[in-house]
């Protein structure tokens, strides 16, 4: 009983500090940084059992990254972290957290966190910015490259063939729409 004393005793002015930080922070607007704090703890603590894992496998951490395994998993990274916090298809995993606000751009969709404050407000900003998403998914190829290197190329792959083909496709719809000509004969050599 002494030692949940102790604690309380030495948690209550901690406590205190963090409360006046938020308020200072936030000024009066609902701003989740428990939530957020959970989601740096959470982060923090896949990095490290990534880390244990790595070292308890003996895996050693390359010297240098090949330019196009970097290339090949920065246009992944950022496929994937897009597909995941925008695309129709992936709503059913941001829907505890959101609230579905209607199209946004091409084969996009725009969404609202749902709850205000805690960690549903952390989590929902999280799974609908595609650039905090990054982060994630970068760390999640990393662990990957140093794994299961092959495994890892090949859905680094798959992601960038997707983020080609998206931008073909937008190409073709600027073509089809008149927004940009399509070349002249003399243009193409014929």
């Amino acid at each position: 009983m002494a030692i949940a004393d102790e604690v309380q005793r030495i948690g209550r002015p901690v406590r205190r500090w963090a409360r006046i930080q938020q308020r200072e922070y936030t000024q009066g607007e609902e701003r989740p940084l428990a939530g957020d704090l959970g989601a740096m703890g959470v982060y923090a603590g896949l990095v490290a059992a990534g880390a244990a894992v790595v070292r308890a496998r003996g895996r050693e951490l390359p010297d240098r990254l090949p330019f196009s395994d970097a290339v090949l998993m920065t246009i992944g990274t950022f496929r994937l972290a897009r597909r995941i916090a925008k695309d129709p298809v992936t709503a059913p995993v941001r829907a505890p957290f959101t609230a579905f606000r209607g199209p946004s751009g091409h084969a996009e969709i725009a969404e609202e966190v749902r709850e205000h404050g805690g960690v549903k407000h952390a989590i929902g900003e999280l799974v609908t910015c595609p650039f905090c998403l990054a982060q994630w998914v970068a760390t999640a190829f990393v662990f990957g490259y140093i794994t299961a290197p092959r495994a890892t190329r090949l859905a680094a792959l798959t992601m960038t063939m997707v983020a080609g083909s998206d931008v073909l496709q937008f190409a073709y719809d600027a073509v089809q729409s008149g927004s940009v000509p399509p070349p002249r004969e003399d243009e193409v050599g014929g």
